[in-house]
């Protein structure tokens, strides 16, 4: 199995910035794609940075120039970088993985964009 945990979710105000952490536990199961959801309050849960194993990245057009999307050489970390925060940023994050044992979700982090 595969767990993720992610980290770094907090209060912040708007305008500001927040660094996300994925923490993977293992990663030698075929790993195509590395990716960030996010479930605002009332609203489904949706990709909105992605990464594939070859480094390519996309994202949402709601985050499009202001989040990043990165991973660590050992594929043991993939991290979102948070700027120019939005009050309707605020949701919780999940970190996910694609591979060909299927896909793996972490338990989530909250952000909260908010003066």
């Amino acid at each position: 199995q595969v767990q993720l945990v992610e980290s770094g979710g907090d209060l912040v105000q708007p305008g500001g910035s927040l660094n996300l952490t994925c923490a993977v536990s293992r990663s030698d199961i075929g790993v195509q794609s590395l990716n960030w959801y996010r479930q605002s309050p009332g609203k489904e849960r949706d990709r909105i940075a992605a990464l594939t194993i070859n480094g390519i990245a996309r994202y949402g057009d709601s985050v499009q120039g202001r989040f990043t999307v990165s991973r660590d050489r050992a594929l043991r970390r993939v991290y979102l970088r948070m700027t120019s925060l939005k009050p309707e940023d605020t949701g919780v994050y999940y970190c996910n993985i694609k591979s060909v044992r299927g896909d793996f979700w972490g338990q989530g982090t909250q952000v909260t964009v908010s003066s």
